[in-house]
C-alpha cells in the first residue's frame, strides 16, 4: 500500500468522447466503466493527483445494507466489484469483509429491523436477524446490557480507498482511458453542434459530454454552465485508537458495529479501533466558507447524486461513501452507454431539485440529513402534511410501524369523498405547455398511447427503448397542436429532461414551456362534485355534455380555469388548473358553494386508499424503470398497432413475442394492527417468490390491500400466498381487480340495467 501514483501534467489528445472532471474514486470508477465497457476516448482531468479531495480521508466502510430499494443494488454491485479487482488489476486494495451488525437497543428499533428484513428477502444478498446471543459470539468485546437485536450483514468491511482508487485507475488503463493530472479545467463552454469545450491551461478538448465528478469542488464546476448546484461539505471525524490488548489477542477480525442509538460506527483497525460519529443536526458542522468563498484549491472531506441537464450531454455524480463508487460508476456507464438508466435510482437524481434549493435550504437540509444519519426509518415517513386534524383526533406527528394515530382521520376522508365531496390540493403537479408544428409528431413518438383530440385528456406513458417504464402522465389537446402534460410531484425535472433531450436529438420544431409553479391545481372529487362546481359556473357540466376525460377553459366563480374531468380518486370529479394566485380565491369561492353538500378537504393518504381500491397504478410503485407495462397490467394504454414508431414499441413486441415471466396481481391481505405498504416479501411455500409494490388498509372492504409482482406460474385469481409484515407471514389473497369500480363504470353499468359493485 505504499507505492505511489505519479503523472505529469499533459493533455494528450485534444478531442475527446467523455470528459471526466475529478479524480477521487467515483470519477476513477466512471473511467473504468466507460473504457471496459469499450467506449474509446475516455479522458479524466484531475487538477492536482488521484484522491485528493474526500476520497484519502473517508473510512472506506463497504455494506450491503441500505434502508431503501434501489440503493441495494448499487451497494451489492459495489462489493461484488471490490472483491475481484485485485485479482483483475495486480492491485491490492486492502479489502476487508467481516460482516457488519446494526445493533438494536430499543422495541421501536427492532420493529425496525423486521420491516427492513422484509424489504431484504426478495433481493439476493445476506441479511439477518439475529439474537443478543449471537451479537456477543460475533463481536464478544460488546457491552451487552441494552443489546436487544442485531442486523446481520455477512461480506460486510471495508476498503481502503486509495488503493481501491489506484486499482481502478490501473483498470481504467488497462482498457483503455487516460487519466490526466495535475490539469486544472477552468472553463466549460457548449459549442452549437451540442458538443463542449474543456478549456484547461494545457489547451482545450472538444468532448461529446461532461461528467462533474469533482466532490467539493462540484459547485466550482457547475457554475462554469450556469449551474447551482445544491451541495455544501460536511465536517465528518473519526477517530483511530492505538493498540488495545483484547482486540490484539483476537484470532479474527470483528465486524463492523453500528450502534444506531448512540449515531456512531466502530471498526477494528489493525490492533485497535476506528469509531465515527454522526452528530446531532445541533452539533454537526458544516464546512459553510466553502460555499460562500469556494473550496481552497488542495486539501481534504463528503456527498451523491446523478444529473444530465437541459444542458445537453452533462451529467452530475457524487458521491455519500466509498461504497457506492464502483455501483454508481457502472450506473452511470450503462446510462451513457445505452442511452437509459440501466434501473430506477430517481431518489438520488438531482433533478428532484428545483429553484427552491437556496444555499440557506441546502445547508439546512444538509443538517438534517446528517443528523438523521441513524434515525429509526419509519413507513410514510414524510416532511409534509397528508391528513386534516379535526378536534377529538389525537394530534401530531406519529410515525409507527403500525396504525397511527392517522388511520381513523384518513378513513373520515375516504367517506368524505365516498359519500359526499372532498377538495385535495395538488399543485406539485409537474405541469409543462407543448405546442409547435412538430407537437403532434413529437408527441406521437414520445408516447405509447395514440395523441388525443383536442378537448380531449388520456393517460400515457413515455418508454425506454428497452420497453420500460420511464414516466406516466396525463395529456391534453387544449388547442389544436397545443398540449399540457401532467406528471407526479417528485416527475417534474425528471420528465422534462427525458422530453428536452428527445427534442433536441430529433429536432422537433416545439416549444416546451415549464409552467408547473405558475399553475396551482385543485381537485375537487365526491358525488357532489357535479352540483357544487355547477354553481360557480353557467357552462353545462353534465355528463352528457362534460364527458369523462374531456378537458375545457371555463371560469368557476369568474377564476379562469382549464378544467380535466379525471379524478385519482377514481370518483367523479374534476382537476382545475389555475393561476397560482387564484388558487385561494378558487378554494374560498368552493368551499363556500359546497356548504350544502357538507363539503371538506381529504389529503394524500386518502387518495392512496381511495387509488388502491380502484387498482389505479402508480408510477415509482407499480412501474418504472425497473418494469415494462405489460407486466404492470397497462396494455390498455400502449398502442403497439398504432403508425408511430414510438420509443420502447419494438422492445414490446420482442417482450410480449417472448411472454411475461411475472404480472403485477391484486391482493387482500388478511393482517392485525399493521399494513403493507410496498416493498414487503412475498412468499408462497416456504420461499419468497415476489414483492409487494403499493399497498394501504381498504375503509371500504375494511381489510388490507397491496399491488405486487409475482411469478406467472402463481398469477391466478384465488392463488393463496403470504406477504411479510414486521416478521410474520400474513395470509394473501389474489382476486380480481379493482376492489371498487370507478364512477364512469358504474353509471355505464347502471345505464345497461346491471348492478355496479362498489
Amino acid at each position: 500500500l505504499c507505492w505511489k501514483e505519479t503523472s505529469s501534467p499533459s493533455l494528450g489528445k485534444d478531442r475527446a468522447d467523455t470528459v471526466i472532471i475529478g479524480g477521487g474514486c467515483v470519477g476513477v470508477s466512471l473511467a473504468y466503466h466507460l473504457a471496459k465497457a469499450g467506449l474509446k476516448d475516455v479522458v479524466l482531468l484531475e487538477k492536482s493527483e488521484l484522491t485528493a479531495g474526500s476520497t484519502w480521508h473517508a473510512a472506506g466502510l463497504t455494506t450491503y445494507f441500505h434502508p431503501g430499494i434501489n440503493l441495494k443494488k448499487i451497494h451489492a454491485y459495489s462489493i461484488k466489484l471490490y472483491e475481484k479487482l485485485e485479482e483483475e488489476t495486480g492491485q491490492p486494495v486492502g479489502f476487508h469483509q467481516p460482516g457488519s451488525i446494526r445493533i438494536a437497543s430499543t422495541p421501536t428499533r427492532v420493529d425496525e429491523f423486521k420491516y427492513q428484513m422484509t424489504r431484504a428477502g426478495w433481493h439476493p444478498t445476506e441479511q439477518y436477524l439475529i439474537t443478543p446471543e449471537k451479537v456477543q459470539e460475533l463481536f464478544p468485546l460488546l457491552n451487552m446490557d441494552k443489546v436487544l437485536a442485531g442486523l446481520y450483514n455477512p461480506g460486510d468491511g471495508h476498503i481502503d480507498p486509495y488503493s481501491l482508487t489506484m486499482a481502478l485507475a490501473a483498470g481504467a488503463r488497462k482498457y483503455g482511458a487516460q487519466l490526466n493530472y495535475p490539469v486544472q479545467v477552468t472553463n466549460l463552454k457548449s459549442r452549437s453542434d451540442g458538443t463542449w469545450e474543456v478549456e484547461t491551461p494545457l489547451g482545450i478538448i472538444q468532448a461529446k459530454r461532461i461528467v462533474n465528478t469533482a466532490g467539493f469542488w462540484a459547485r466550482d464546476v457547475g457554475k462554469m454552465i450556469g449551474l447551482q448546484h445544491p451541495l455544501i461539505p460536511v465536517h465528518h471525524q473519526y477517530v483511530v485508537t492505538s493498540t488495545i490488548p483484547e482486540v490484539k489477542a483476537l484470532k479474527t477480525e470483528l465486524p463492523v458495529i453500528r450502534d444506531l442509538e448512540g449515531s456512531y460506527y466502530l471498526r477494528q483497525e489493525r490492533d485497535g479501533l476506528l469509531f465515527g460519529p454522526y452528530e446531532s443536526e445541533e452539533k454537526m458542522k458544516l464546512q459553510d466558507s466553502w460555499v460562500t468563498n469556494g473550496v481552497p484549491p488542495v486539501l481534504t472531506f463528503k456527498k451523491q447524486n446523478i444529473k444530465d441537464l437541459a444542458v445537453q450531454d452533462f451529467f452530475l455524480f457524487l458521491r455519500y461513501g466509498i461504497i457506492h463508487a464502483g455501483g454508481m460508476g457502472k450506473y452511470l456507464s450503462d446510462w451513457i452507454l445505452e442511452g437509459e438508466p440501466p434501473f430506477d435510482l430517481i431518489e438520488v437524481d438531482p433533478n428532484r431539485y428545483g429553484k427552491w434549493t437556496t444555499t440557506e435550504y441546502t445547508a439546512a437540509k444538509a443538517r438534517e440529513s446528517y443528523g438523521f444519519n441513524n434515525i429509526v426509518g419509519y413507513p410514510k415517513e414524510k416532511r409534509q402534511p397528508h391528513w386534516f386534524y379535526k378536534p377529538g383526533d389525537e394530534t401530531g406527528y406519529k410515525p409507527s410501524f403500525r396504525r397511527t394515530n392517522w388511520f381513523d382521520p384518513v378513513g373520515r376522508e375516504y367517506k368524505q369523498v365516498m359519500e359526499k365531496v372532498g377538495v385535495i390540493d395538488l399543485s406539485p403537479f409537474g405541469k409543462f405547455k407543448v405546442k409547435g408544428t412538430d407537437s403532434v409528431k413529437l408527441l406521437d413518438h414520445l408516447f405509447a398511447n395514440v395523441v388525443p383530440k383536442v378537448g380531449s385528456t388520456n393517460i400515457s406513458h413515455m418508454l425506454t427503448p428497452r420497453g420500460k417504464v420511464y414516466a406516466e402522465l396525463t395529456v391534453s389537446q387544449l388547442y389544436p397542436g397545443e398540449f399540457m402534460l401532467v406528471t407526479g410531484s417528485g416527475s417534474e425535472l425528471h420528465d422534462l429532461r427525458w422530453i428536452e433531450e428527445k427534442v433536441t436529438r430529433g429536432g422537433y420544431k416545439v416549444e416546451i414551456e415549464n409552467v408547473t409553479d405558475e399553475m396551482g391545481v385543485l381537485s375537487v372529487a365526491g358525488p357532489y362534485a357535479r352540483q357544487v362546481l355547477q354553481r360557480l359556473t353557467n357552462e353545462d357540466l353534465s355528463d352528457s355534455s362534460f364527458k369523462f376525460l374531456q378537458c375545457r377553459h371555463l371560469k368557476l366563480s369568474n377564476i379562469a380555469v382549464t378544467a380535466i374531468r379525471i379524478s385519482y380518486t377514481g370518483e367523479l370529479g374534476w382537476e382545475l388548473y389555475h393561476r397560482k394566485e387564484d388558487s385561494v380565491p378558487l378554494y374560498n369561492a368552493i368551499m363556500e358553494a359546497g356548504q350544502k353538500e357538507g363539503i371538506d378537504d381529504f389529503g394524500t393518504y386518502a387518495l392512496n386508499a381511495l387509488r388502491l381500491e380502484k387498482g389505479f397504478r402508480a408510477w415509482g410503485a407499480e412501474m418504472n424503470c425497473d418494469t415494462n407495462p405489460l407486466e404492470a397490467g397497462l396494455e390498455y394504454f400502449v398502442k403497439l398497432n398504432k403508425a408511430a414508431d414510438f420509443t420502447g414499441k419494438q422492445a414490446l413486441k420482442h417482450i410480449k413475442e417472448k411472454g411475461l415471466k411475472r404480472r403485477l396481481v391484486y391482493l387482500t391481505v388478511e393482517t392485525d394492527n399493521v399494513d403493507p405498504e410496498g416493498n414487503e416479501s412475498v412468499w408462497h411455500n416456504g420461499k419468497v417468490i415476489g414483492n409487494t409494490t403499493s399497498g394501504c388498509f381498504s375503509y371500504g372492504a375494511q381489510q388490507s390491500l397491496a399491488f405486487a409482482y409475482v411469478p406467472m406460474e402463481v398469477s391466478k385469481v384465488g392463488q393463496k400466498l403470504e406477504v411479510e409484515l414486521l416478521g410474520k407471514n400474513y395470509p394473501a389473497t389474489i382476486i380480481q381487480e379493482p376492489l371498487v369500480l370507478t364512477e364512469p363504470t358504474r353509471v355505464r353499468l347502471q345505464r345497461k340495467g346491471e348492478s355496479p359493485k362498489i
